[in-house]
């Protein structure tokens, strides 16, 4: 049973799925234009604003593991 959630977790942590991360109002505005340049700058920079949060909470989830870890030991 264990082998079989960390197996899960592990295909769970690698499959991706392509996502448009763009409200209806920005993607209103950017389909209209020719380029998709700016289309693609604003995609990649939601993604980037919503990356920050989740890795500084796994950053601190670290450092609380590995304190109460080190105060066992």
């Amino acid at each position: 049973m264990k082998k079989a959630l960390i197996f899960t977790s592990i295909i769970m942590l690698f499959y991706t799925l392509p996502a448009e991360a763009q409200c209806a109002m920005c993607r209103a505005v950017l389909e209209s234009e020719e380029g998709q340049a700016q289309a693609e700058g604003i995609n990649n920079g939601i993604v980037y604003l919503m990356a920050i949060p989740y890795i500084l909470v796994a950053g601190i989830g670290i450092l609380i593991y590995r304190n109460f870890r080190a105060k066992k030991n």
